[in-house]
């Protein structure tokens, strides 16, 4: 066996360990949703059981319409801030362009417990009551910067010439916009927005510092279920919530990808 054999065959090998270690507990907690005993651990048999009181739970239901309000939200408001500042940045003289992107692109970089931090201090100087729209205001802040990097990304690829033959035949600056640049680039700002949804409606860190009493997220909601003991009601939220995400995002990589998504 020569030496890129062995190579080749330790590569795999530690591939498939890692593979392994990162989904075999999802994989786990999939299969423990269905499980018929309340203790998660211990197989009993298979029931759909959790799952209907998962959607009879009004507390869980209305926990996930807060999450749905705030993801829709903060995904209206990113994507439109966002592409609007990806577009300035577009511009060969835009001005203070690098200062603009690091400040722009710093919410992704730093970390979430330290961003979490900074908004709470900021709504208790200015004395804004925590509640759902203080959630909603931190997700939007935290959501420009990935729209902004995403729709960069599209603009790069992009022919100016189109804009300005656009305009030469007597669009304004709107009509160019939406006539030529958003259409070649709307799959970015789609998948801009999916990203966006994906990221709001899984936060759990920076939303447990600026959320009230009476605006929790599902993502909290499943946290203070875990702290109490954790039982297949877990697991299924869990897994609707996985499936969720995971449609989401393998949509908004088909749609970076400039391919149609097939129904």
């Amino acid at each position: 066996m020569t030496g890129t054999s062995r190579y080749s065959i330790w590569l795999t090998a530690h591939a498939v360990a890692v593979y392994l270690f990162l989904y075999v507990p999802i994989l786990l907690l999939v299969g423990l949703s269905f499980n018929r005993s309340p203790l998660s651990a211990i197989w009993t048999g298979f029931t759909f059981d959790w799952y209907a009181k998962l959607f009879s739970d009004s507390e869980m239901i209305a926990a996930a319409q807060r999450s749905l309000f705030v993801a829709a939200a903060a995904t209206v408001s990113a994507t439109i801030l966002g592409t609007a500042a990806a577009m300035g940045l577009a511009r060969p003289a835009a001005p203070a362009k690098q200062t603009t992107a690091g400040l722009l692109y710093l919410p992704i970089v730093i970390p979430e417990i330290v961003l979490g931090c900074a908004l709470l201090t900021f709504f208790s100087v200015t004395r804004w009551e925590l509640s759902i729209w203080t959630v909603t205001l931190a997700h939007i802040t935290f959501s420009v910067s990935y729209v902004a990097v995403v729709v960069r990304a599209r603009l790069a690829g992009f022919d100016q010439s189109l804009k300005e033959a656009a305009m030469d035949l007597g669009a304004g600056p709107w009509g160019a916009f939406c006539r030529v640049t958003l259409p070649l680039i709307l799959p970015g700002v789609i998948a801009a927005a999916l990203l966006v949804f994906t990221v709001s409606i899984d936060d759990y860190v920076i939303t447990s510092f600026v959320a009230g009493a009476d605006s929790t997220t599902l993502p909290l909601k499943i946290a203070s279920m875990v702290k109490t003991g954790l039982t297949p009601e877990v697991n299924a939220v869990s897994t609707l919530l996985l499936g969720l995400t995971m449609m989401l995002v393998l949509t908004a990589q088909r749609l970076l990808r400039g391919r149609p998504v097939r129904k």
